[in-house]
């Protein structure tokens, strides 16, 4: 009797401890069913997270939390790591770039730049195949996007149109942070990653266009603004490398469809700049004295002039602390005295870091992203977001507007290289599917051809 009085009483007591001991389990449950609203939230953080801005860095609790849910994955599904021929030079830079700042006193933005070019991308790059497997996870990565190209168009149109009071978040308009200030650059706080990135978000909204998966009135919203925002970058860089990718996708479109878009938005760039020329008469001196302005050419001149003399002097393997790479610039340029010498050309100031090695390491990288242009086999993928013959023909656009910004600046912009290596990784991983597939496919043609020749005999 005694039993049957005491059993309930200590089930009662034992099923709270149940339920403390199996929330933790529940919480990891959620935790890796949710990949693609973590990866995306990450990104979002990344968006709204310059580097010249002090506050709390979401961007890093997002990055950790990923990486946390990657190796969580990879040990509940048991799958081996997957390697790329881009995977041998990015690891390569990534561990010249942590040596770089583990050979020299600690420096948060020493950490923040290392995060940027090379630990962020590199991650993205290979979690992306564990993240986006189907077509729906594409597509949410394809509408967030578009809602970022979208958030990014209307920011720089308010500030073309000088609407200050509509910009959001508050701090873009703060003059005492970032660089830039008086132009188009966005929550990136510059305005070469700001038009960088509406460039490189437009040319997927072209992709979306085309295959009619974005809605008229969105479609119609872009088609008229993003012309005016990369205006308001005023960076001839920008400039430049959109009207590239414009001009080249009206011959080299993979769709009428998209050809005959390109070529509308040529036209509508066209109209757009006299328009602003003749409506904006403030704006229209101010972006003549900015196309005009030798100042910045100059500058560059002169420190690409003392960057290959340093060069020259160690090419192989480069001057590599930054410190002492500061101190050699100041006795080499006599007519600029900025507190931060910056080389303005990514690969220059890897040359000058790192020499031959490091240049060849990221030549080889750049390469073998080229080469993704193509599946490898003959099983073609359906023609969805990020993928199928078409997205990767637009992919050598996507990595030629890239490489012309790098050839003007130095890209060390977070968000934009975490978009670009998320899709980098994904026709990667697209590729070496399609690559075992085809071997599956020889064996098993194989297989049967051998079994058919006794019968044959």
């Amino acid at each position: 009797m005694s039993y049957a009085v005491s059993f309930p009483h200590r089930r009662a007591i034992a099923a709270p401890i149940l339920e403390v001991l199996v929330a933790p389990l529940r919480v990891l449950h959620l935790f890796v069913s949710l990949p693609v609203t973590i990866f995306l939230l990450t990104l979002a953080s990344m968006l709204f997270r310059p580097p010249d801005l002090k506050c709390f860095p979401i961007d890093r609790i997002g990055f950790f939390a990923l990486v946390l849910w990657a190796v969580a994955c990879l040990c509940i599904r048991r799958e081996p790591l997957t390697t790329y021929p881009a995977t041998w030079p990015f690891m390569g830079l990534l561990l010249l770039g942590a040596w770089g700042v583990v050979t020299q006193p600690y420096d948060p933005q020493a950490w923040s730049v290392f995060a940027a070019k090379w630990a962020v991308p590199f991650v993205l790059f290979h979690v992306s195949r564990l993240i986006f497997r189907g077509q729906r996870s594409l597509r949410q990565l394809e509408v967030f996007l578009l809602a970022a190209l979208v958030y990014l168009t209307v920011i720089s149109l308010f500030s073309l149109l000088n609407v200050q009071g509509l910009i959001f978040p508050r701090y873009i308009t703060d003059e005492s942070i970032g660089i830039h200030a008086d132009r188009a650059r966005g929550p990136f706080l510059q305005a070469v990653a700001n038009g960088l990135c509406l460039n490189l978000l437009g040319l997927i909204a072209l992709d979306s266009f085309r295959r009619k998966s974005i809605p008229p009135i969105v479609s119609g919203t872009l088609f008229l603004g993003v012309p005016f925002a990369l205006l308001a970058t005023r960076t001839r860089a920008v400039w430049i490398s959109a009207a590239v990718s414009a001009t080249l996708l009206c011959f080299v479109g993979s769709t009428r469809r998209l050809r005959r878009a390109a070529n509308a938005l040529c036209v509508m760039t066209a109209v757009g700049g006299i328009v602003t020329v003749l409506t904006y008469h403030g704006e229209t001196n101010s972006l003549f004295e900015r196309t005009m302005d030798r100042s910045p050419v100059d500058f560059r001149t002169e420190m690409y002039r003392a960057g290959w003399q340093m060069f020259t002097e160690k090419p192989l393997f480069g001057w590599g602390d930054e410190a002492g790479i500061q101190a050699e610039i100041e006795k080499r340029v006599s007519s600029f005295h900025p507190e931060y010498y910056v080389f303005h050309n990514t690969f220059l100031e890897l040359a000058v870091q790192r020499g031959m090695l490091g240049t060849g390491l990221y030549v080889w990288l750049m390469i073998c992203l080229f080469r993704l242009r193509k599946s490898e086999g003959k099983f073609q993928d359906i023609d969805g977001p990020f993928s199928g013959a078409h997205f990767r023909k637009l992919w050598p656009m996507l990595l030629l507007v890239y490489l012309l910004n790098a050839s003007a600046v130095v890209l060390n912009y977070q968000f934009v290289n975490a978009v670009m290596f998320t899709i980098a990784g994904i026709l990667a991983s697209q590729r070496s599917l399609d690559h075992r597939r085809t071997r599956i496919s020889v064996f098993t043609n194989a297989a049967k051809t051998e079994d058919r020749i006794p019968e044959m005999v």
